[in-house]
């Protein structure tokens, strides 16, 4: 089993069987704070995924031996919670659509664009640790946890509409537990019997994300060797979570606004009409109505996603929460690694006046690593990240009249210099993913 300790920084696996294209891959990686391994065979990659456990993996489709294609369904079938990504030449186009069908992650045509790349590499890898964390919350007896008046009054939303068939709008930042309280409002309903399923709209390639929600038939596209459902049948008359709806093209806006009149959905490549009663949840960190203003998302669709409203409150606004909060992290992760920590009270001093921008997750991962490294029976400050105390030690007291947009851009300028410009880095420091950190500094021309 791979070192704990070690995981907490992301493990990438590449595979491909020429020398210069996995050392310039390798190194591109590594200087954004992936740590890298490499194999030039099926075999050897086999041996590596056993010993390492990656965070994801980028692999070459022709290789001598078991090609690309066949490694990928031996792994899927063994770790389908490792995200894998595909290398291509031209003429194995075909063979890379198929396996895209088949539940990889992406793949790229020869010699890829690396800066997309990273992007998609970033996303394959939040989207592992995500399904991680809720698996995590799945086991907890109280996924939901806090006795501050904004969460009671989501308590009691959650118990008012639980049962209704309304579709429910959760807004706050990443981070903050919008998936927990879909969970909860499925799990606490009549429906609990019936499917919960997640579709992170976010993390799936545009391109794929139509065939994703609808299914396809045999044929519909290349690649569409088999008819397959998608995720407006498969969940049957559960709850179907959309996540970041907000990154809908609007096209998609407007079948998911058809599908939500009609009750009814067609695969691609067919005519055949299919009834559906389904409950839908979804969430966004955009403001929504801004999106609107913008021309990027639909006012009428809007409207039907907005029928129950649930703002969730960032970390730093429900502070009071955070002791609760620590206690059920260290909890799970004692648990998991076997020890008897508790946090000290320097220690809990900090994580009280700290503004926490990555929210409950930010929380969450420090709270890992320091139970992970304590070798005592408390948890001190040096089981804390230096640059999480240097950012902590500049943020005790907010200075007055500051916004909420100019806290988080100190904290993110910050991180960043903290980190030495290194962005993978300050992007896990501030408890948020890459792209999410890429969008706030695009949104205020900081991205060089």
């Amino acid at each position: 089993m791979v070192d704990k300790a070690v995981r907490a920084k992301r493990t990438i696996l590449i595979v491909d069987d020429e020398p210069n294209a996995i050392k310039v891959l390798s190194a591109i990686l590594t200087e954004e704070g992936y740590q890298v391994f490499e194999a030039r065979d099926v075999n050897s990659a086999c041996v590596l995924i056993a010993d390492k456990e990656p965070d994801a993996i980028i692999t070459d489709v022709k290789m001598p031996g078991m090609d690309g294609i066949e490694f990928f369904e031996s792994i899927h079938q063994a770790h389908p919670d490792i995200p894998i990504i595909f290398l291509t030449a031209y003429g194995s186009i075909d063979s890379a659509v198929h396996a895209i069908t088949r539940g990889a992650f992406y793949y790229f045509i020869k010699p890829p664009d690396y800066q997309k790349l990273k992007v998609i590499l970033a996303r394959a890898v939040e989207q592992r640790l995500t399904k991680t964390q809720h698996e995590g919350f799945a086991n907890r007896t109280e996924p939901l946890t806090g006795i501050t008046s904004q969460i009671k009054g989501i308590f009691e939303t959650i118990e008012a509409v639980k049962d209704s068939a309304s579709t429910v709008l959760i807004i706050g930042e990443t981070g903050t537990g919008k998936e927990l309280i879909s969970r909860a409002l499925h799990e606490g309903s009549i429906r609990k019997n019936r499917p919960f399923v997640a579709v992170n709209c976010a993390a799936i390639p545009r391109e794929l994300i139509e065939s994703e929600l609808f299914g396809y038939e045999k044929g519909a596209f290349s690649g569409a060797v088999s008819r397959r459902i998608g995720r407006f049948e498969e969940v049957g008359e559960g709850t179907l979570f959309l996540d970041e709806i907000g990154e809908l093209e609007l096209s998609l806006q407007a079948k998911l606004l058809r599908v939500l009149q009609e009750k009814e959905v067609e695969r691609l490549g067919s005519n055949k009409k299919i009834k559906v009663n389904f409950r839908l949840v979804t969430s966004t960190n955009r403001n929504l109505q801004e999106e609107i203003y913008a021309g990027n998302f639909r006012e009428d669709l809007f409207y039907r996603l907005n029928v129950v409203l649930i703002n969730v409150p960032p970390l730093r606004e429900r502070k009071d929460d955070i002791p609760l909060l620590s206690a059920e992290f260290i909890k799970e992760f004692c648990a998991r690694e076997r020890k008897m920590v508790t946090i000290s009270t320097d220690v809990m001093d900090i994580f009280q006046n700290y503004c926490w921008p990555g929210n409950i997750r930010q929380l969450r991962n420090i709270i890992e690593r320091a139970v992970v490294l304590a070798k005592g029976k408390k948890i001190t400050l040096r089981e804390l990240p230096t640059e999480f105390l240097a950012l902590a030690g500049a943020k005790k007291q907010a200075p007055a009249g500051r916004t909420l947009r100019e806290l988080e851009l100190t904290a993110v300028k910050e991180a960043i210099e903290e980190c030495k410009g290194n962005k993978s880095r300050a992007a896990e420091l501030l408890g948020i993913s890459r792209k999410a950190l890429y969008k706030r500094l695009q949104s205020t021309q900081l991205l060089s």
